[in-house]
């Protein structure tokens, strides 16, 4: 297995966002990893960020902050992680850090745990309800969304209670309102509607009798 990621990041003309950036870096590690290298690489980088990067803050400091220019954190990375990581993803943060881009460790780890998810078939979805949901309610959610989305769907949950009722449902970009919060707003706009309607036509009769 080709071990060499890409030194050349695609450009992004604008910057839409640190997720957005995240996800070129994201793809670009898979990519390089190879279709039977996901699981290990997406592995190797989720350990390194809850293992080595969490419990320690100043090496965090160190590799993610500005503390350190680039040639100084490149030689950082040859001495602590190169030799006890794979030559991947020792050479990814390489890239990282001649990108200026170390900082976005933990939301390249979220993208690329996401994108490794849809290449298994398997999509994230959020569920938000009132009150905690029972494990046979859960379980009727994600057999229902696997039938309507075709794909294995990871149902993360949420209470929120200010919902007062029913479910909201996040399928990446769109979002399923099906809460009782969100039915009594929109009864309360048809009536003040309804009521703006009535009184403009009663307008229209005074200022029209019949027989004018």
């Amino acid at each position: 297995m080709d071990t060499q990621i890409q030194t050349r990041i695609p450009n992004v003309m604008e910057d839409p966002g640190a997720q957005s950036v995240a996800k070129v870096y994201a793809l670009a590690y898979l990519d390089s990893a190879g279709g039977a290298g996901g699981e290990a690489a997406v592995t190797e980088l989720g350990s390194f960020v809850d293992d080595v990067l969490s419990p320690n803050a100043q090496f965090n400091l160190l590799v993610c902050g500005s503390a350190l220019g680039r040639d100084e954190k490149l030689q950082l990375i040859d001495r602590v992680v190169t030799g006890r990581a794979t030559p991947l993803f020792a050479n990814f943060l390489k890239v990282l850090a001649n990108h200026g881009r170390a900082d976005l460790l933990r939301s390249i780890r979220l993208q690329a745990d996401i994108e490794h998810e849809r290449r298994a078939g398997k999509r994230r979805v959020s569920v938000s309800s009132a009150a905690e949901l029972s494990a046979d309610s859960v379980a009727a959610i994600r057999s229902s969304l696997a039938i309507s989305l075709g794909c294995d769907p990871i149902l993360e949950t949420r209470v929120d209670p200010s919902l007062i009722g029913g479910l909201v449902v996040r399928v990446g970009d769109t979002v399923y309102d099906g809460s009782l919060k969100t039915q009594v707003k929109q009864l309360r706009a048809r009536l003040r509607e309804r009521c703006l309607n009535e009184i403009q036509r009663g307008r229209d009769r005074f200022s029209h009798p019949e027989g004018n």
